[in-house]
């Protein structure tokens, strides 16, 4: 699934209507609050004309600074190794909340592959290392090795690997009311935002997450 907004941004002029011959400013004219590149209200602001380059710079830079903080970016993308011989361990039928479970051979059910379990298309998974906290909801915390699956068709809802202007996440598959993709993060404390794909961006989705892993010691 590949999107790739790449649009050219026309400020409004307010003047024009000011000029009109058909009554001035019309109630709701223009473009509302919230949908413009910044997605929250602007306001005009004279500056020096030697200076707008500058201004305009420092935006981008705030902007782009912002997103890498939403993003919560990923590491070390590894493959799966090949021509490993499977570990088969035993699978008790028994669900036991704590402790050791009981060795009797009645409560094995049968051996279990991990790598049958985690993996689905050897060759389409890879994995890849969380970072930080914009998952942790959905059980992903740094250290964490996620398992992507490349072959699988992204649907809305899904956790999905994708990348943004160049910089990998990990974030929930979501949509705005006008088809537009977004990415929600799954973190209670609302220290991330969700990111919206907006013009000007080049998103594609690079894989579904099917699983993940960790070590405790």
């Amino acid at each position: 699934m590949h999107y790739d907004y790449c649009y050219n941004n026309h400020m409004n002029d307010n003047d024009q209507y000011l000029n009109s011959k058909r009554g001035g400013i019309r109630q709701g004219a223009g473009r509302r609050n919230g949908t413009g590149k910044f997605r929250e209200p602007t306001t005009v602001l004279r500056v020096p004309a030697s200076q707008t380059t500058v201004i305009k710079d420092f935006l981008i830079a705030y902007q782009r600074k912002k997103l890498t903080v939403d993003i919560d970016a990923v590491i070390d993308f590894e493959w799966p190794k090949l021509n490993t011989p499977p570990i088969n361990l035993l699978l008790y039928s028994s669900k036991v909340s704590a402790g050791f479970p009981s060795p009797a051979e009645e409560h094995v059910e049968k051996r279990l592959n991990p790598n049958d379990f985690l993996i689905d298309q050897m060759d389409a998974t890879f994995f890849v290392t969380i970072q930080g906290y914009s998952m942790m909801d959905v059980g992903l915390l740094p250290n964490d090795k996620a398992v992507v699956d490349r072959s699988k068709q992204a649907s809305i809802g899904d956790i999905v690997l994708a990348v943004i202007d160049g910089e990998f996440t990990i974030k929930t598959l979501s949509r705005n009311k006008d088809g537009s993709p977004k990415l929600l993060p799954a973190n209670s404390t609302g220290a991330y935002s969700p990111i919206e794909i907006k013009e000007g961006m080049n998103f594609e989705i690079w894989g579904v997450v099917t699983g993940s892993f960790r070590r405790f010691k």
